[in-house]
């Protein structure tokens, strides 16, 4: 590549983001979850990615710019939400609780709570704050306030399948972004759960929640953060497998907002990335295959986002 091209490439390249070739690649898994499967082909054409999950700093320049107000902020209207406790209906969102000691894993309560005042700029309740959290992942974000984030940006949200071509970073039927040893060397690859879910966290990646965006190394294509840390939304509605669209998946980290709150259907999308509440011994999906469904309505202390721009490739002409 010329001196030439070279400055003509960096400046087609939108700021923080890195370009995923595109091509083909085996979509899926068959050796943990069976929404995962079948594994088939898929192709998907060239885009930028945020190199990173969208962060607090960003997050927060956006609500400064726009006035955005966020759906945590938002009392939900009773008539969505029939049958639902009155006193829950006030702005809030879902926090998770570490417990003292082993619970059932079948009821999610044990650990996810409705905190009112709990929002992106209060994490983990009303008396919190993201100081100091600049650079983490900003969470307690429903679909709709990722959407108007990424038309802010003139960007877009990926689809499952781009989101699981550019996490896996050229290594097609890994099983993790780096390869198929989670901790290859004893080396923590991502901010996971190391330990018994959820009553025992080891720390063995020095995180207890979400951590920096960037604190471990990237993937073959220079993504952060692909595994662990925080779920990320994607564009594409719920099925519950690649091959069907019809009833709801279990859910393995935490509730939605419907079901914390009441019966009431509300739409669901899919979700990739895994987050620093996915254990071995309950939600081992900090891989690039996994994939779960939430509600458009629901926001969280696990779940945040990064935003795409499909555009034409970086220039190789060296004429």
């Amino acid at each position: 590549m010329t001196a030439v091209t070279d400055v003509k490439s960096k400046a087609l390249q939108p700021k923080n983001m890195v370009w995923i070739p595109g091509g083909e690649f085996r979509m899926g898994s068959t050796d943990f979850y069976p929404e995962e499967g079948p594994v088939h082909t898929v192709a998907v054409d060239g885009f930028w990615m945020d190199e990173h999950p969208v962060t607090v700093a960003e997050f927060r320049r956006f609500v400064k710019a726009t006035g955005h107000v966020t759906n945590a902020e938002i009392a939900p209207v009773a008539a969505d939400y029939p049958g639902a406790d009155p006193a829950l209906l006030v702005p809030g969102s879902l926090v998770f609780h570490m417990t003292r000691a082993p619970v059932p894993l079948n009821d999610f309560r044990n650990w996810w709570s409705w905190v009112p005042g709990a929002d992106w700029a209060h994490p983990d309740g009303p008396e919190s704050n993201v100081g100091g959290r600049e650079r983490h992942p900003v969470t307690h974000v429903a679909f709709a306030d990722v959407l108007a984030y990424a038309r802010w940006a003139g960007k877009e949200l990926p689809t499952e399948a781009e989101w699981e071509f550019a996490a896996r970073g050229g290594l097609d039927g890994a099983v993790y972004p780096w390869g198929d040893d989670f901790a290859p060397k004893g080396k923590m690859m991502a901010n996971t759960w190391q330990g018994e879910f959820p009553w025992q966290n080891l720390l063995l990646d020095k995180f207890a929640g979400t951590s920096p965006v960037g604190s471990f190394a990237p993937n073959g294509y220079g993504l952060y953060d692909v595994a662990g840390n925080v779920w990320e939304w994607t564009r594409d509605p719920f099925n519950a497998s690649h091959e069907t669209a019809s009833h709801q998946q279990d859910q393995c980290c935490g509730p939605s907002k419907t079901e914390a709150k009441a019966a009431e259907p509300i739409p669901r999308r899919m979700i990739k990335g895994g987050s620093h509440l996915c254990a071995p011994n309950y939600c081992l999906r900090y891989r690039p295959a996994a994939r779960q469904s939430e509600a458009e309505d629901t926001s969280t202390c696990h779940l945040g986002f990064r935003c795409i721009v499909r555009a034409l490739a970086p220039s190789t002409d060296e004429s």
